[in-house]
C-alpha cells in the first residue's frame, strides 16, 4: 500500500548561537511509546509467542514521543518507503 507524502520545507531558523554548539552533538535517546499496562510477574512469566497484551491506548490514538524519557510530543504512525515513521 503506497503512501504519498508532501515534500518537507526547511522553515527552521539556523542555530548560530556559539553557546549551543557545545550541546548540539550530544546523543539523546528518542522513543515512541505505543502504550503500557501493569502486569503481575506471575502473568509476565506465562507470556509466550502469540500472547496478546492489552494496552492502555485505543488503536489509532497518537503515540507519545519521548526524549530521554521526557514526553515532548505526540505523533501518528505513517508508512514511508515500506518503513514505519512518526
Amino acid at each position: 500500500q503506497g503512501v504519498e507524502l508532501d515534500e518537507l520545507k526547511d522553515e527552521s531558523t539556523p542555530i548560530s548561537d556559539p553557546k549551543l554548539d557545545v550541546i548540539l552533538d550530544i546523543p539523546v535517546n528518542l522513543t515512541m511509546e505505543v502504550g503500557g499496562t501493569e502486569i503481575a510477574i506471575r502473568n509476565l512469566l506465562q507470556l509466550s509467542q502469540g500472547s496478546v497484551i492489552e494496552l492502555d491506548r485505543v488503536a489509532g490514538e497518537p503515540l507519545d514521543v519521548k526524549v530521554n524519557g521526557t514526553l515532548i510530543a505526540h505523533g501518528e504512525v505513517v508508512v514511508v518507503n515500506d518503513r514505519y515513521g512518526i
